[in-house]
């Protein structure tokens, strides 16, 4: 098997894939998961399509991060994982998709507008 790429985005993170045949190895930015992202809540919501699928050990998984905050990167991280299982196996793209692997959260964050302190918030309306 070849190595097969993926992309993944969520706010502004960006994951970009490369799954390959091995052990079950997860390296990010050159380090290894457990030290890229220390709480176990992140490092389970990125393997949660390798578990589904139980193909946790069969693949490894080095991935380059950029850009948000750590949730953004890890949700941005699943979409990348799911995408590529799904290029490597077509058959599983109906089970992943149920249960939201696929999807593209596009939620952003609103820029903020001249005259007010944030995106949406205004200042004190004041009568007299």
């Amino acid at each position: 098997m070849e190595v097969i790429n993926a992309i993944g985005r969520r706010k502004s993170a960006v994951a970009r894939v490369y799954v390959s045949e091995g052990t079950g190895k997860i390296t990010i930015n050159k380090k290894d998961i457990e030290e890229y992202f220390p709480s176990a809540i992140l490092r389970y919501v990125v393997t949660q399509p390798l578990a589904l699928l139980e193909v946790a050990d069969k693949y490894d998984v080095k991935v380059n991060l950029d850009g948000g905050g750590f949730t953004g990167q890890s949700q941005a991280l699943r979409l990348a994982i799911a995408r590529a299982l799904v290029k490597i196996n077509a058959e599983d793209k109906k089970n992943l998709k149920v249960h939201g692997f696929l999807t593209r959260d596009a939620r952003e964050v609103e820029r903020k507008k001249p005259g007010q302190p944030k995106a949406r918030r205004r200042f004190q309306f004041s009568k007299r």
